[in-house]
């Protein structure tokens, strides 16, 4: 249980990370500064982004579950 626990922890922490990389920058930070905010202003909230909004909850649902689950095991 232990191994199986392990494994689903370390996935979801490297997909977690993966897809907060993927995320567009929506403030005043390094992506607007190279000019990656041209065009997210006038882009708006696509179905792409919402899914993958919904794909980093869940991610990190799974991390956070995961993290108790290896907390309580010792």
């Amino acid at each position: 249980m232990f191994v199986l626990t392990s494994i689903l922890f370390v996935a979801s922490a490297l997909g977690l990370i993966f897809l907060v990389l993927l995320h567009s920058g929506k403030g005043g930070g390094l992506s607007d500064m190279f000019g990656g905010g041209i065009g997210a202003q006038t882009a708006g909230s696509t179905v792409v982004e919402q899914n993958l909004d919904r794909i980093t909850i869940v991610t990190a649902l799974v991390f956070a579950f995961t993290t108790v689950a290896l907390g309580l095991m010792f």
